[in-house]
């Protein structure tokens, strides 16, 4: 919308996709500054005990009670507001980015309006797990069908690309594969979302994996290994938007929060974040760059599974972990909170570094 304004006033430095990406960066990381504390006291005023705490977690988890939660609904309306004013308006890739962070925010907001009203301590209190899997396997047919609408007459109809010289087309299973990374991607963060200041810090990490590989795919001969996707540059100011508000929520939810992120913000980042990949074709790129977040993820799954079989075989469920996720775990084990946050951080560092190694050389 400005953007649009200003370069038709002849202010041509707006058309870099940097400018839009520091303004986008810099309008959502003001909001978040300006109006987290009064959303946060207007969040206490309404939830009254705030989020309840799990049974399924440590009991150090009590100390938190009655901090209020859904502070991702600040974080959806940073991104929205920032990336509508600053992005080209005619960018299909933008719109479709902001579509799945709307779609899936909705999914999160009705799960944590469930689990506030009921306060039941149950961790299954909020949506059903069929109901949830089945609205976000809406969501994604909606999202991959609109993703394969926009690419480049080059690239194959409903194709899986690995890196710029393989693409294998999917047919058919292409909304099975968008299913796992789109879903994956929000059932990845929104398990990860569970001490303070954690998902922040682990995403951050892959927000810059993504804007690399955005800026590969917008320059020809930059990188080897990403397709060329010119339609893709209206995408710099909202991960520039997504990368200032998810930094400036951990401006008051770094240890101790004053407010939880919730379902709404979690599976929101992560639906945007597995739709940005797929609109970058750097889906195994942006795996690997979540390794940290995958790994807590299948810490939950094997946990469940083994749980399940044994029980089965044996009459007697048996755990690999003292407690699922994999961060739970390591609170078992008498870890303070702080150091499996900035351990965890250090991981997705890392997971992101090789990622943009493979980005650029593989």
């Amino acid at each position: 919308m400005l953007t649009n304004f200003f370069l038709s006033r002849g202010f041509s430095f707006f058309a870099s996709g940097w400018t839009q990406f520091a303004a986008a960066f810099g309008l959502s990381f003001l909001i978040m500054l300006l109006f987290g504390r009064p959303f946060i006291a207007a969040m206490h005023a309404w939830q009254k005990k705030g989020q309840p705490i799990s049974e399924n977690v440590p009991e150090s988890h009590l100390q938190k009670a009655g901090t209020p939660t859904m502070g991702g609904i600040l974080v959806v309306l940073a991104i929205l507001i920032s990336s509508v004013l600053f992005m080209p308006t005619d960018s299909r890739a933008a719109w479709i980015a902001l579509a799945a962070l709307v779609m899936f925010a909705a999914i999160g907001f009705i799960d944590d309006y469930k689990k506030v009203s009921s306060q039941s301590k149950k961790a299954a209190n909020g949506l059903s797990p069929l109901t949830r899997l089945v609205t976000e396997g809406v969501c994604v047919v909606i999202l991959a069908y609109m993703i394969n609408s926009i690419m480049p007459p080059y690239i194959p109809e409903y194709s899986l690309a690995l890196g710029a010289g393989i693409i294998l087309p999917l047919g058919l299973l292409y909304y099975v594969f968008a299913y796992f990374v789109i879903c994956g991607s929000a059932n990845a963060t929104n398990i990860t979302d569970g001490l303070d200041g954690m998902l922040a810090k682990l995403y951050m990490p892959v927000l810059v994996v993504l804007v690399v590989a955005l800026y590969g795919a917008t320059r020809i001969g930059f990188m080897d290994t990403v397709m060329f996707l010119p339609t893709a540059s209206g995408l710099y100011a909202v991960l520039g938007a997504a990368f200032g508000a998810v930094l400036g929520f951990l401006w008051y939810n770094a240890r101790p929060a004053a407010i939880f992120m919730g379902d709404v913000g979690s599976l929101a980042l992560g639906g945007f974040m597995g739709t940005v990949a797929m609109l970058l074709k750097s889906e195994i790129i942006m795996g690997i760059a979540a390794g940290m977040m995958v790994i807590i993820l299948m810490s939950s799954f094997i946990q469940t599974m083994c749980f399940k079989i044994t029980r089965r075989i044996t009459g007697t469920g048996r755990r690999v972990f003292l407690r699922a996720p994999l961060h739970h775990h390591f609170e078992e084990l008498g870890w303070p909170e702080t150091k499996i946050v900035d351990r965890f951080f250090i991981m997705s560092v890392l997971f992101s570094g090789l990622a943009l190694v493979l980005l650029k050389f593989a």
